[in-house]
């Protein structure tokens, strides 16, 4: 019971590892000036509220905008058996055999007297033949 959970667990852990790897995101940023207005990763950032026509009157703008951009892995590759060189299939094999291991569990103590019962006592034999041990 235990290795099945722990199978899932780590099955589990695995595919959210490579739903993070392939995941991308951007995060914009919108500073007025020296000071940051709105960060947004999944949305378009609110602007300070500075016109375009107030930026064309002062001849420039205070205003800029970053986008920094986390890009994933785009593409996954599935390598078989036929790729990998003979020595790494043994190791692989070997590693996954020793890993199996770890986890196997132990066969159940067997206690042939377990269910046996004593036959009832009809006199105490030693009583009887006064024979006792010092």
């Amino acid at each position: 019971m235990q290795v099945t959970i722990l199978n899932r667990i780590t099955s589990l852990i695995l595919s959210v590892m490579v739903v993070f790897s392939t995941f991308s995101f951007t995060v914009e940023k919108h500073y007025c000036g020296d000071s940051l207005v709105d960060m947004s990763v999944f949305s378009e950032v609110q602007k300070c509220g500075m016109d375009l026509s107030e930026a064309v009157a002062l001849d420039k703008s205070c205003c800029k905008d970053e986008v920094d951009v986390v890009k994933g892995q785009d593409d996954l590759k599935i390598t078989t058996e036929k790729e990998l060189s003979s020595s790494q299939v043994v190791f692989f094999k070997s590693f996954v055999f020793s890993f199996e291991a770890l986890f196997e569990s132990l066969s159940k103590q067997i206690i042939p007297h377990k269910d046996y019962s004593a036959p009832n006592l009809v006199a105490e034999i030693h009583v009887l033949h006064e024979t006792f041990l010092i």
